[in-house]
């Protein structure tokens, strides 16, 4: 999964799904715990994001899907942005909105964690650098509660 870049256009997921199971675009991660980061080129704070994703890709490997969903209508935008910031993470296109609107997504950038069975166990909007703990320590909790506990950092 390190250093995939995955496009892939949504077509055909429900925006007003009300179950709470992975998305059509998700469920190759089904059984896992999932970090889904909703993005677009035009957004500062999701340029600082990508670092600290691709860190915590590197730092749970396996045990952590990182999925970042792009929201630009434009792919060549997308595209310019991830030739400044690299993702070595899964990155899929939703150039509709669909998945962030079953996510109930308002900001950018926005994250949720999806448990194995596709339940949203955390949500956050914004990335603030000075809050990464935090968002890690959810991640851990996630990770923790699953048993993937495996070679985590101390």
């Amino acid at each position: 999964m390190s250093g995939a870049l995955l496009l892939a256009v949504l077509a055909g997921t429900s925006a007003h799904a009300a179950e709470d199971t992975l998305a059509a675009p998700l469920k190759a991660y089904a059984g896992k715990i999932v970090y889904v980061d909703f993005w677009a080129s035009w957004c500062g704070p999701c340029a600082e994001s990508f670092p600290w994703l691709n860190r915590m890709q590197a730092r749970y490997g396996d045990r952590l899907a990182i999925v970042a969903v792009d929201l630009d209508t434009d792919t060549n935008a997308a595209k310019a942005f991830l030739g400044h910031h690299p993702a070595q993470f899964n990155v899929v296109y939703d150039p509709a909105g669909a998945l962030a609107e079953r996510y109930h997504i308002d900001g950018m950038p926005s994250s949720v964690i999806l448990d194995a069975s596709g339940r949203v166990i955390h949500q956050h909007s914004g990335f603030h650098d000075a809050r990464s703990g935090e968002y890690e320590a959810a991640i851990r909790k996630a990770l923790d509660s699953s048993g993937s506990t495996t070679g985590s950092p101390p």
